[in-house]
């Protein structure tokens, strides 16, 4: 049995930044299919994705940008893709996949880890991965990103450009996929004021007090993301850190309307690619690099057999990481630059501690 222990690296720019590549353009939010063209039976890698569709600009399209890799280097792989439209249609979704005769079935989301535990556990002989979750089961092979470590960074990041002394994040849901990005950046936030002796204060997150976090309660409520935006904001946030997928793009509409006096982290990939039209607001973004880890997993599976075990995403294995500064890279004083540097190698080298509940052990 195979296990992967690092995928390809992605470029670093700038300050200890990682951009995740750009997914460009899907196709309709309904099943679709790219036959094999090598020679010999296709290998087929399916997708079963969550709510959001194919083109949601946050983890589903990027996961699925890996599958249109991982084609693209072997052209003997076929790959596919099935919506789903509530969380109801997770477990026949992947039992279609199997019936389907797929070689490797990834499912995305930590939503659906009860379904895929059963459908997996009824089908041993089946390969699976899974996205943003851990599983018990021999033949599922765990793809998940300790995304406290970046968005440390991007707390950091927020406390140093802060011009208010008041930075926010709120979620989509209150499940760990999210709340370790909302730990990362409540602990970065505090980092700073440690260290530079500053008192900057999070809204919307407090590590010591979860019960009392900011949720829209949805992933695609765009108008509930724009409130709860504007909401933070007129508490004194001036950045502010949405985590919640397509309901984070009604943030962006609150800054626009804000008229610069807003600013915003992104989250899962470079928001300047993933949500161009709001780039001007964008200071970073914390990303997974779901592409280029479901690519490599999905090579790996067609070249013999699939990987067991897990993967984690770090920022030593640049699984996870802080996109660039883009238009801001003039704004964001040297010193901070080289500060967050020495934050992300403290990271890495353990100095620094990530103390968040749902951080994810390397494997």
């Amino acid at each position: 049995m195979k296990t992967l222990h690092r995928f390809a690296p992605v470029a670093a720019v700038g300050a200890a930044a990682l951009l995740l590549a750009s997914c460009g353009s899907r196709p309709d939010d309904t099943a679709g299919s790219a036959e094999g063209s090598g020679g010999g039976d296709a290998f087929k890698a399916c997708m079963v994705l969550d709510t959001g569709g194919v083109d949601d600009r946050s983890f589903n399209q990027s996961s699925y940008a890996g599958m249109e890799a991982a084609k693209a280097e072997n052209p003997n792989i076929e790959i596919s893709y099935v919506p789903s439209a509530d969380d109801t249609q997770y477990t026949p979704n992947l039992q279609a996949q199997v019936q389907a005769g797929c070689d490797t079935i990834i499912g995305v989301g930590g939503l659906m880890a009860d379904s895929m535990k059963e459908v997996a556990s009824a089908n041993p002989d089946q390969s699976f991965a899974e996205i943003d979750s851990s599983s018990e089961e021999a033949n599922v092979y765990a793809l998940q990103y300790n995304t406290a470590e970046a968005a440390f960074l991007g707390g950091y990041l927020a406390a140093g450009m802060t011009k208010t002394g008041v930075v926010g994040t709120w979620g989509g849901l209150p499940i760990p996929p999210v709340t370790i990005f909302m730990d990362g950046f409540w602990e970065g936030v505090q980092h700073h004021n440690q260290q530079k002796g500053t008192n900057v204060r999070v809204l919307g997150w407090d590590e010591n007090n979860p019960g009392g976090g900011t949720f829209a309660n949805s992933f695609q409520d765009q108008a509930a993301g724009r409130s709860i935006t504007e909401t933070l904001a007129g508490q004194g946030a001036d950045v502010i850190m949405p985590v919640a997928g397509q309901a984070g793009l009604g943030a962006g509409a609150a800054a626009e309307a804000a008229g610069g006096n807003l600013n915003l982290v992104w989250v899962d990939t470079d928001g300047c690619e993933s949500a161009e039209q709001y780039c001007k607001y964008f200071i970073s973004s914390v990303t997974k690099n779901l592409t280029d880890s479901v690519k490599e997993y999905v090579l790996a599976a067609a070249d013999g057999e699939a990987p067991t075990g897990s993967y984690v995403g770090t920022l030593e294995n640049e699984g996870v990481g802080l996109a660039p500064f883009n238009q801001f890279d003039a704004q964001v004083p040297a010193e901070l630059k080289s500060e967050l540097e020495a934050v992300r190698a403290g990271i890495v080298d353990g100095s620094i501690e990530i103390t968040s509940p749902s951080a994810i052990a390397a494997s």
